[in-house]
């Protein structure tokens, strides 16, 4: 890689951990907003909607992680979790950080078999889920999952009816619960780790670690390029059980100080409710839904807002993308490759995309390359290190790492040298994306030859959603029960889906 070719955006992130960035914000305005509920909440989940203030979040969030200690889990400990976007899931995970265990969590849609898959080189100790999302059972799911990974010690959830053998967390939320009885860690160094997400390759499910200082690093990023200002609110349409849900939406809001209102993607009609009744000045959404939203003329009707940050988790969309037409509203294009990075551009006066300059300033944090084979390579401060979580160098999962410490993230990328910016153009060989889940479609291939059933999956370019998953079938009910049974992701039991 030449110099020419290279982008250098470090920067100092200072010292402290996730839950260090919770504890200031906590401190400054305990009575302030922390966090905020969809509003329709009871359509896919149990529990009335939540709103905590930061003193009542730092209480929910010290009782999950005295509840954890108190049970036997030791620091350092993998937790994974799976929840939709609830108050619960960041009491959740801001709960495991302050007992000094590893979160990981895991996309909502995965079932049994994508859990197992993932989890198996991780061997962790619990899982927590929120019982019930929408008709699925999560709490039956997580049973049979924990079922198959020998290093599964307890099983927890928050719900009203959740299955013999699950933990109840629902407690955490009383006031009235008891302090700890086992003392939690009182420093965690930003060194260490403080999520595992998990990519997919074409070769399979990669874990991949994250340490404190890369997640603060992303959100220094996000904070800067979308200029947010401290104690603003956000509202989040985005999961947060990716590098680019965490980095792009919880850790600013962590480091803004501000309010987070969740929402659990997508209804227009609960989306502007809630951008309007908690006067919110920044939305984060995927960016499949910014076209519908444009279209729907909700933006206009949005008050406060100021700034939108749209998540492209299929970046080889992002330069054909339609002109950003409100400039009274900022529009910044957050690219995501895989998990190990993300790069955040605000759109011109034009409203059109903008490629990767090479010369970004500091505040991006990251640096970015064209490789010899002409893909895109990214090193920096938010960027992992090292190979994969439990995968060892020379695995056929490990992370692709130069000499120089640059990831190859496998996009391909062509260099535009009017503009000297970098444009990806395809995504990674191997793989599809379905509205933000990727799937190796070499393993899709092979389960339908293993089911016998005579079917076949086609991937169809989609605009919105990156692809979509087309089946075809003599019986497409058996198909899809067969897929059902073996735990797939229902992505793809729904490709055999009827039709006329």
């Amino acid at each position: 890689m030449s110099p020419d070719d290279r982008v250098d955006a470090r920067q100092d992130i200072g010292p402290g951990s996730v839950d260090d960035l919770f504890r200031r914000a906590a401190a400054r305005t305990p009575d302030a907003w922390a966090l905020i509920d969809p509003p329709d909440r009871a359509h896919f989940t149990d529990a009335a909607p939540r709103r905590l203030t930061y003193a009542g979040a730092d209480r929910a969030i010290e009782a999950l992680a005295g509840r954890l200690l108190d049970l036997g889990l030791a620091p350092g400990s993998i937790v994974a979790l799976q929840m939709p976007n609830v108050v619960e899931s960041l009491i959740t995970l801001l709960g495991v950080l302050r007992a000094g265990m590893i979160a990981a969590p895991m996309p909502l849609l995965w079932r049994q078999a994508d859990a197992v898959s993932a989890l198996g080189r991780l061997a962790p100790r619990a899982l927590i889920v929120v019982g019930r999302v929408g008709a699925v059972d999560h709490g039956e799911i997580v049973i049979h999952v924990a079922a198959e990974i020998f290093a599964v010690r307890f099983v927890c959830g928050f719900g009203s009816e959740l299955p013999d053998g699950v933990i109840a967390l629902d407690e955490v939320f009383d006031a009235t619960t008891r302090a700890p009885a086992t003392s939690r860690p009182k420093a965690i160094p930003a060194q260490d780790v403080a999520v595992v997400t998990f990519d997919v390759t074409a070769q399979g499910i990669v874990p991949l670690a994250h340490t404190h200082a890369e997640l603060v690093a992303a959100g220094n990023a996000i904070v800067a390029e979308a200029a947010l200002t401290p104690g603003g609110a956000i509202l989040g349409a985005l999961a947060t059980s990716s590098f680019a849900g965490l980095g792009s939406l919880v850790m600013p809001w962590l480091i803004t100080g501000g309010r987070l209102a969740l929402h659990q993607p997508f209804s227009p009609e609960a989306f502007l409710a809630q951008l309007n009744d908690e006067h919110c000045e920044t939305a984060v959404v995927p960016a499949a839904i910014l076209a519908p939203m444009q279209e729907a003329g909700l933006l206009g009707r949005a008050s406060a807002l100021r700034a939108v940050l749209a998540v492209w988790r299929s970046p080889e969309f992002l330069s054909a993308a339609a002109a950003w037409p409100n400039a009274a509203r900022a529009c910044v294009d957050v690219a995501a490759f895989g998990e190990a990075g993300i790069i955040a551009r605000r759109r011109g006066s034009d409203g059109r995309p903008a490629g990767i300059p090479l010369a970004l300033g500091s505040e991006a944090a990251i640096e970015v390359a064209r490789t010899a084979t002409g893909t895109l390579a990214i090193r920096g401060p938010m960027v992992p290190a090292g190979p994969a979580a439990g995968i060892e160098p020379g695995d056929p999962l490990a992370l692709k790492i130069d000499a120089e410490g640059f990831i190859d993230t496998e996009y391909p990328c062509r260099l535009d040298r009017e503009s000297n910016t970098l444009i990806v153009n395809g995504p990674p060989a191997g793989l599809i994306n379905v509205g933000g889940y990727r799937f190796a479609w070499r393993e899709l291939q092979d389960l339908l030859a293993e089911l016998g059933e005579g079917g076949s999956l086609a991937a169809l370019p989609d605009r919105l959603a990156g692809h979509r998953l087309a089946g075809v079938a003599a019986d497409p009910e058996r198909v899809r029960n067969a897929l059902a049974a073996r735990g797939v992701n229902p992505l793809v039991v729904a490709a055999f889906r009827d039709r006329r």
